[in-house]
């Protein structure tokens, strides 16, 4: 893991292509490394997704090649690694999933659903509203909470449309993003138990992405409902 990070921070101070084709064959390796690590990830998530045994590294990995087409940042590369291991529906699919960030100075596992789009936010505030205790056991289960303290992301201000502003759960409504992740400090991420923690993590995500894959088990039209932009 020191090699990829070592070869991560290179690229973030040289990112631009000659550079990265001068050093190809140092990519290369880091490539390969990263397929074998998503292959152990894979292998502890089969013990908590049966459906995981499908997933092969390359269902999981991004390209390292950044789509500048519809960005004002032009930079050609990506400086970080994400895995997102998606047993249910692969990665365009809105089922939830256990995403590994590395990054140098920000590494971190999360679950979720991130920026669900219209039809399936609605749905997942409902099933929160007409399910309140069942989620409220999810994300203050103690073990939960000690390593994914915050829930959600870029919050309402007020109440979301139809739903009563005096509800006493809410606050639980108003993420655009209900999404949860913890950090790995670096020293883990080099360290021989890194994938004993991962472990710990998905088995801690596993209730809360069960939550709202449910939610698209009973609208499966929402699986994949996300607008794609044209090519």
């Amino acid at each position: 893991m020191r090699q990829i990070l070592d070869f991560l921070t290179a690229l973030r101070s040289n990112n631009n292509r000659e550079w990265f084709n001068t050093h190809k064959d140092e990519y290369l390796l880091v490539k390969q490394k990263i397929e074998s690590f998503t292959a152990e990830l894979i292998e502890i998530l089969k013990g908590i997704e049966p459906e995981a045994s499908m997933l092969r590294p390359s269902d999981c990995l991004y390209r390292i090649y950044r789509d500048t087409r519809f960005s004002t940042d032009k930079t050609p590369y990506k400086t970080h690694i994400g895995i997102y291991l998606n047993p249910k529906g692969g990665k365009k699919s809105e089922y939830c999933g256990y995403y590994v960030h590395i990054e140098p100075g920000d590494c971190f596992v999360a679950g979720g659903s991130w920026w669900p789009p219209a039809p399936l936010l609605k749905a997942i505030r409902k099933d929160i509203y007409d399910n309140a205790e069942e989620y409220l056991g999810i994300i203050n289960n103690p073990d939960f909470k000690a390593k994914f303290p915050s829930v959600g992301d870029d919050f309402l201000k007020t109440s979301p449309k139809g739903y009563p502003k005096d509800w006493e759960y809410i606050d639980l409504l108003k993420p655009r993003s209900f999404t949860a992740f913890t950090k790995i400090p670096e020293r883990t991420l080099t360290s021989k138990g890194l994938l004993k923690v991962i472990r710990e993590d998905f088995d801690l995500l596993k209730p809360f992405n069960d939550f709202f894959n449910f939610t698209i088990d009973e609208n499966p039209e929402l699986a994949f409902c996300r607008p794609r932009r044209e090519k």
